[in-house]
């Protein structure tokens, strides 16, 4: 996994690297001005007209080193100074001198010119107020002159703890992230600032986040492999866990099929879905494998003493029959539980929260953003997106339960654990049944004796990573529940 800090995290890390590990600031700043030059060749960015705009702080010192290592090289950028000299930090005083020695002229305008590349390095990931006035005029013009636009560590405007744009941003075609990829270039709307985004190494120690549970984490496609559970050679069905699956009701049956299809696709077991009778033949048709039992022919009790993981929700309706479903399973299953779609609106209601409470067995909570607001009593969508991390750590600390928070940008929170936020998964996904896939996924997972909390963020993954095998096969528009499923069973060819 890779960590994304938010501007504050990462300035500790820097401090710790100068200070308790003695890397002088001025080196990483070298680093860092390399790294740019080293991803311009790699893009093979055209570099005949070259403008670099620095701020007075660190951010701007580094765009003064790549400036120098322009004229080492040969060429001659314009450089344009839109800090406050009496602002300037040390390393960023020393920088421009240096630029100025070897022959580099320093503008305080930007000159009228066809750019074929601009560098912003104005103002870094520390900026927390909204900018306006002169500065705001500068980016206005940045954003409008042609050539590729690169940002060094973040986009000046945009804030690298929650990717809110602060009043406006300078919108890069790439951004050369310094050691890590910002939080604030990961969430939207900064996402759509960022451009490709470059997570250069420059000697900032990363370890020191280890510690820091607040410090967001995310999978790659290289990780895939890790976040697997094993299959063993001298196995069994029994081996990879016993699914209950409560879904569907009258007319629903399609979510009942999702979920549990998508269970065995990660690899469970053995599935029963637990359903109505009106569910039954179309289920076993759908999906032979599975193991189909009903309202009618068994007690809850009954079904889930079978289980070695529930998986409750998908298409289950709100009425009385499943809301005594619901309480049962809260108060009597001695089994990892995870709940979704009409399991959470049911939890939302007459205070079944508080059942949360006594539970024993690790509990997954897969809202998004609606259900989540019902959970929280109402709180606005638009406040739970912009104070997402805060909010879900006072929830997961409440109710002791792991929650799945999806969104563009899906976040898992439990405590105790560091926050993970998944960046796989694409708006071709935003269809009908795609979270009863991921219900399935999870729940799967879990049937295969892996912890709550590594369940959630590797079906998190997974889902994301099926819908973007789906996406490059499909497109944007036809992508459909089914197609994720059947890209989870060829997982492993991902790698």
């Amino acid at each position: 996994m890779r960590y994304l800090p938010t501007g504050k995290k990462m300035g500790e890390a820097d401090r710790h690297t100068i200070d308790g590990i003695g890397i002088p600031s001025l080196v990483l700043m070298e680093r860092a001005a390399l790294q740019c030059l080293h991803v311009i060749a790699a893009r093979q960015i055209d570099t005949g007209n070259v403008l670099i705009v620095c701020g007075s702080g660190n951010n701007g010192g580094d765009g003064f080193a790549l400036a120098r290592l322009f004229l080492e090289k040969g060429v001659h950028p314009t450089v344009t100074f839109v800090g406050k000299e009496a602002s300037r930090s040390e390393e960023c005083t020393t920088q421009m001198e240096i630029f100025k020695t070897l022959g580099g002229e320093i503008f305080s305008e930007i000159p009228e010119k066809d750019y074929t590349l601009v560098v912003d390095a104005i103002f870094g990931v520390g900026l927390s107020r909204e900018i306006s006035g002169r500065y705001a005029t500068i980016l206005e013009t940045m954003n409008q002159l042609k050539g590729i636009k690169l940002a060094m560590d973040i986009p000046s405007g945009v804030s690298a703890e929650n990717g809110q744009i602060l009043g406006i941003g300078f919108r890069a075609d790439y951004t050369v992230s310094m050691q890590c990829e910002k939080l604030g270039t990961v969430l939207f709307p900064g996402k759509e600032y960022a451009g490709e985004v470059f997570a250069v190494p420059i000697g900032i120690d990363e370890t020191y986040f280890t510690k820091q549970k607040e410090v967001v984490r995310t999978c790659d496609r290289k990780d895939l492999k890790s976040v697997l559970p094993r299959r063993l050679m001298n196995s069994h069905k029994g081996t990879y866990g016993k699914v209950l699956l409560i879904a569907g009701s009258e007319g629903m049956s399609g979510a009942a099929f999702f979920s549990a299809a998508a269970a065995y696709g990660i690899g469970a077991g053995l599935v029963k879905i637990y359903t109505p009778e009106s569910n039954r033949q179309v289920l076993q048709q759908l999906l032979p494998e599975a193991i189909i039992t009903t309202y009618e022919k068994e007690s809850v009790s009954s079904v889930t003493e079978w289980a070695d993981v529930i998986g409750i929700g998908p298409g289950l309706s709100k009425g009385k029959k499943a809301a005594e479903i619901l309480e049962t399973v809260l108060t009597q299953a001695e089994v990892p539980c995870v709940i979704d779609a009409d399991g959470l609106n049911l939890l939302a209601e007459q205070n079944r929260l508080e059942l949360l409470k006594t539970r024993k067995q690790a509990t997954v909570l897969t809202p998004h953003m609606k259900e989540m607001s019902r959970l929280l009593g109402g709180k606005p969508v638009a406040e739970i997106q912009t104070g997402r991390f805060e909010i879900l750590k006072k929830f997961v600390e409440e109710y002791s339960v792991t929650c799945v928070l999806k969104d563009a940008r899906t976040l898992v929170m439990k405590q105790d654990e560091h926050p993970y936020l998944n960046t796989t998964g694409n708006q071709a996904m935003a269809k009908g049944g795609s979270g009863d896939v991921l219900t399935g996924v999870i729940t799967g997972l879990l049937a295969q004796r892996i912890s709550a909390y590594d369940a959630a963020i590797t079906g998190v993954f997974l889902h994301g990573m099926a819908g973007d095998q789906a996406k490059k096969e499909k497109g944007s528009y036809g992508v459909l529940a089914r197609d994720l499923i059947h890209e989870i069973e060829y997982c492993e060819r991902w790698q």
